[in-house]
């Protein structure tokens, strides 16, 4: 109200109101409002006090003009209210005042309603943040532009990784297919190379990269970057859920992003995007003024670095945890590979922690299993001492081993082996192998009789040595030479041994 009073002023000096209003205190129709209210209430006379601002206030203050009309969702105000602070759209308000209150007024109506409540509310204050030099980092993703993506073939959307120091202002650009853990790890790493330190504290989002459960006093990280925290010795900040402006100054970098580096810049590949990103951070992004430190972030960037946590001398071994279930076939599946456990533990859910190169599975604090990282989807990598036994002596006894096994028992085992394992039709490999395995009960000599006297039977067969050996007819003298031809052709009961075998030899036809 001090135009008021300078008004006042001049015309107890005797300036008349086209004067006053060529000095642009106020127009000559509140001058003349002025003069009339000064005159009645003594305000001219020289040796009266003039009104404080209050009373000017009271007087010449500006009055609300009455609406000629009420709104028709004058009734639903405090509805609308309540949606209000929910965080509902107006163009839901709308549609459910349609559909349920039978509200035939347009998106208009409902928009003046929400600003006149938002008006009555009080402003929330805020307070900017500052940070000492390496004291943080805030880190987000943005969308990135479409490139074609040589591994699927298909053009796909790229994503910003951002990393700005809060003190300097100055950043880290890596653009990247995807937001995985693997990726939000390797981003991390490169950050903190490009910084050449780590700051103290590391501000997040709750992506799910980084954050398994949101909360605003005890979130839970993920585990693989709680471990690469402890290996480079920052705090996880992460934000309170729905509260970005905890971390404004990457928020305002990623729209800096999309604004002064993507338009009309073109980009063959990834290769190409990220070495223009990088040319673009070091000779444009770090050399402007920036608008709220006023400096430029290089200059500022040589006090923080001092600051910064030093490199550990050996770059942690960044894994990547994942909780996987042992199946049926004891294996575990990870990236569309397949990595064999010890059976025992089939049915288990384990911790498998991945790196470039290598896989390893935990049952609790103890490692069942170490494979090298697949080189393509869909391979299946096996260690034989996992397997049940039985699944083991089945793929270990093979028929090499078959053979190798009958030779040391003696010639007619190894002909009966070798007869089984030659079959064109019928695949014998568990008939050998049972063969064998006889040997462990009754001996190699008692098998090795058993199956001449098989052979003798032109019967060469897993059941009919197992006959013999449990009858004990390997150790009664071997029956007179008779051959099958002297039966009549039509017998009941005779085997039509040129079917097995020729006239010369045990060699199967």
């Amino acid at each position: 109200m001090y135009q008021y009073r300078q008004a006042l002023l001049s015309m107890r000096r005797g300036d008349t109101d086209r004067q006053i209003a060529q000095t642009r205190l106020l127009g000559r129709p509140k001058l003349s409002q002025l003069r009339q209210q000064a005159l009645e209430r003594g305000w001219l006379e020289s040796d009266s006090p003039l009104p404080d601002d209050a009373l000017l206030a009271e007087v010449f203050g500006k009055t609300r003009r009455s609406a000629s009309t009420q709104s028709p969702l004058e009734p639903h105000r405090q509805q609308i209210s309540e949606w209000m602070q929910a965080g509902v759209s107006g163009q839901v308000i709308l549609a459910h005042l349609q559909r349920s209150h039978g509200y035939t007024g347009s998106y208009s109506s409902v928009y003046r309603m929400m600003v006149s409540i938002a008006g009555t509310r009080p402003a929330k204050a805020t307070v900017p943040l500052a940070f000492g030099p390496g004291e943080a980092v805030q880190v987000d993703f943005g969308a990135g532009p479409m490139l074609h993506d040589p591994a699927s073939g298909k053009v796909r959307r790229t994503w910003a990784f951002v990393m700005t120091l809060c003190f300097s202002r100055h950043q880290y650009l890596e653009f990247v297919w995807d937001q995985k853990v693997a990726t939000w790890l390797g981003c991390h790493r490169r950050a903190f190379e490009w910084f050449g330190g780590v700051p103290r504290r590391v501000i997040i989002d709750n992506a799910k990269c980084a954050i398994i459960k949101a909360c605003v006093t005890d979130p839970v990280v993920q585990r693989s970057y709680a471990e690469c925290a402890e290996g480079y010795g920052f705090r996880i900040d992460p934000c309170p859920p729905a509260d970005p402006q905890k971390k404004g100054v990457v928020e305002a970098g990623v729209k800096y992003v999309k604004n002064n580096f993507l338009p009309l810049r073109t980009f063959r590949d990834m290769a190409d995007l990220n070495r223009q990103a990088r040319e673009w951070v070091t000779h444009h992004a770090s050399e402007r003024i920036h608008g709220t430190t006023r400096k430029k972030p290089s200059a500022l960037f040589v006090v923080e670095r001092s600051a910064l946590l030093p490199l550990p001398g050996i770059a942690p071994d960044l894994g990547v945890w994942q909780p996987v279930k042992v199946h049926r076939d004891c294996h575990v599946a990870y990236e569309r590979a397949l990595y064999s456990v010890p059976f025992r533990l089939v049915g288990q859910t384990l911790w498998l922690r991945s790196t470039d190169t290598l896989v390893a599975i935990y049952h609790g604090h103890h490692q069942v299993a170490a494979h090298r990282r697949a080189r393509r989807p869909g391979e299946r990598l096996t260690v034989r001492d996992h397997l049940p036994p039985e699944a083991v002596r089945f793929l270990s006894r093979d028929r090499q081993w078959c053979q190798e096994q009958a030779g040391k028992v003696g010639p007619a085992t190894l002909e009966l082996v070798t007869w089984l394992l030659s079959d064109k039709v019928l695949e014998r490999l568990r008939a050998a192998q049972g063969v064998l395995r006889l040997s462990e009960q009754y001996g190699n000599a008692r098998l090795e009789a058993a199956c001449e006297r098989a052979l003798a039977h032109t019967s060469p067969y897993y059941r009919t040595v197992k006959t013999i050996l449990a009858g004990n007819h390997d150790l009664r003298p071997p029956a007179p030479d008779y051959s099958p031809q002297s039966y009549a052709a039509t017998a009941r009961f005779v085997r039509p041994a040129h079917r097995l075998f020729d006239d010369t030899s045990l060699t199967p036809q």
